[in-house]
């Protein structure tokens, strides 16, 4: 993950191979009998499950709820704030809880209406071992998380707060410090596809929640959700496979995991740890209903990608409604090699940046590798020549005014550059000048001043403005001296917030308008005025009222 105020790392390929399968089996029954003797095992207090690693992690799990109670590892408790423990969603309630040990490992089964889950000790290993199975809509969300005690780890980070000392400036989960800074539980600014970890550290004892692969998620690689968030009262941990906040996806049902709570002695989850944990085959005799293993999965290998632009890095998403992957394609050659797939029939998409530049289908079969040839890319928008253009067709705001601190901050926040002001082509870094979003009660009216040669100006052009997300159904309306274009439809977008939760991702749209000949200044020496107003049939005020984030603005010959 990428590192604010604490100690964290990226490690994208032990991602895959760590978690590259996901989950299956038949119904484990309860298991009556006693712990071990000494060390690994289990016992019954009579209201939890208390099972021990035998390596210095002991845990609880409620025989009631099925939640996560107590998390003590070398002799300190880290679990519990604010009367609240460990658990799916924001408890399941009364559930059937059993417990079964195979092995070297102890399983725990937690059922709850149609929500399965299932939590696992292993011998000798300070991991907390979790999938969730959701099989249908009952819940409308999907997440783990883990709630660890205040006063132990830093609370420190864009996503951390003091709720006695900052003041809520939206929505009840935006805090804004004393010196401008904003801060909330959205804002931590990495895309899944950028993360295996996320946690805290004390500098002698980590906590890490390590992802799954998220092929039961929702929003593919580029999504952000919710990871981690900390105040005075205490640590939020999170594993989100779905969540509506800027989502661009429905929900896909059926198990998912392991994703793992890891204990370590200061230090992200290490080579060894990775290593360690590369093997999930001991997954394989647990039983678990939908758990589907090495065996009964496929790959997709791609010799290459024709067409790339140097200039950005390419990824390979592979989706349908029940599974999604991603890979990053090879700078230069573009290969791409994707493992531990379900079978089935999947869109191949190919994205220049976040922009989507090609799409296709590849039937992946268990046991085998699908081979392609060599993908040439034909629809980059970035090809096509622009008599100007403004920022770069890569899919994201992140050449515009703001765009960096976006991902972890509001629009309100001290350290944002003003949002209004007016570009001139030809007049310094146009880019840097142009704001990546608009609002309307905020800086509509945006302008644009450019020239054209006497040749330009008696022909029609087409005017292209790309947008990534938009709130509120907030779409440009565009003027150019004196011509007014229509007001197009609205794309699909999130419903939810977006331009204010850390998060520009929605679905790229491109709006095209053409200028016919008469809207020019027939004077080469005169500028063109190009307006951008966002119109919509719906109102808000400030940050909330109707915007949009832009990718790339450009006039075609």
């Amino acid at each position: 993950m990428r590192s604010y105020d604490d100690t964290t790392s990226q490690h994208p390929l032990r991602r895959r191979t760590l978690l590259g399968a996901a989950a299956a089996g038949v119904a484990l029954a309860a298991v009556e009998g006693t712990a071990a003797a000494a060390g690994f095992g289990w016992s019954d207090d009579g209201t939890q499950y208390v099972l021990d690693t035998g390596a210095g992690l002991v845990f609880k799990v409620s025989k009631s709820t099925g939640d996560l109670t107590s998390l003590v590892y070398k002799g300190t408790e880290y679990e519990g704030y604010g009367g609240k423990h460990s658990h799916v969603e924001s408890g399941l309630g009364a559930s059937t809880v059993t417990l079964a040990q195979i092995g070297s490992t102890v399983l725990v089964t937690v059922v709850h209406g149609t929500l399965r889950h299932y939590i696992a000790a292993r011998s000798g290993l300070n991991n907390v071992y979790l999938w969730t199975d959701k099989a249908d809509t009952s819940f409308t969300a999907t997440r783990f998380i883990a709630r660890l005690k205040p006063g132990i780890f830093p609370n420190t980070g864009p996503d951390s707060w003091v709720e006695g000392a900052d003041t809520v400036i939206e929505a009840g989960d935006v805090w804004q410090r004393a010196d401008g800074h904003t801060r909330s539980k959205h804002y931590s600014g990495v895309r899944v596809m950028d993360y295996d970890t996320v946690g805290y550290t004390t500098g002698s004892v980590g906590l890490w929640m390590v992802r799954s692969n998220h092929e039961k998620a929702s929003g593919g690689p580029f999504y952000r959700s919710l990871l981690r968030h900390s105040n005075e009262l205490g640590v939020g941990l999170y594993e989100i496979l779905h969540y509506n906040q800027s989502q661009t996806e429905a929900m896909r049902f059926g198990l998912q995991g392991p994703y793992l709570l890891a204990f370590t002695d200061g230090g992200t989850p290490s080579s060894a740890f990775f290593a360690a944990n590369h093997d999930t085959s001991w997954v394989d005799g647990l039983g678990i209903p939908g758990w589907v293993g090495a065996a009964g999965r496929g790959r997709v290998a791609g010799v290459g990608l024709a067409g790339m632009d140097a200039d950005h890095p390419y990824t390979v998403g592979l989706a349908n409604a029940d599974a999604q992957y991603w890979t990053r394609a090879t700078a230069g050659t573009g290969a791409f090699s994707c493992r531990g797939m379900l079978p089935g029939t999947y869109t191949l998409t190919v994205y220049k940046g976040e922009l989507a530049v090609h799409t296709g289908t590849v039937t992946v079969t268990a046991g085998t590798a699908t081979a392609l040839h060599t993908i040439t890319l034909t629809n980059d928008p970035s090809t096509a020549p622009a008599i100007w253009r403004i920022g770069d067709w890569d899919g994201t705001p992140g050449e515009f005014k703001n765009a960096a601190l976006m991902t972890y901050a509001h629009p309100a926040d001290v350290r944002a550059a003003s949002w209004t002001g007016n570009v001139v082509l030809g007049a310094g870094d146009v880019s840097a000048s142009f704001p990546c979003y608009v609002w309307k009660d905020v800086n509509d009216g945006v302008l644009v001043y450019f020239r054209l040669t006497a040749a330009q100006a008696a022909a029609a052009h087409t005017l292209r403005i790309g947008v990534t997300t938009a709130f509120l159904n907030g779409r440009p309306q565009v003027t150019v001296n004196d011509w007014v274009s229509a007001i197009p439809s609205p794309p699909t977008q999130p419903s939810t917030r977006s331009l204010t939760n850390g998060s520009y991702r929605g679905n790229n749209h491109t709006f095209t308008y053409v200028v016919p000949a008469s809207a020019w200044k027939t004077d080469p020496s005169q500028y063109n005025v190009l307006r951008l107003n966002v119109v919509s049939g719906s109102t808000g005020t400030g940050f909330l009222s109707a915007g949009t984030a832009f990718d790339c603005v450009d006039l075609l010959p």
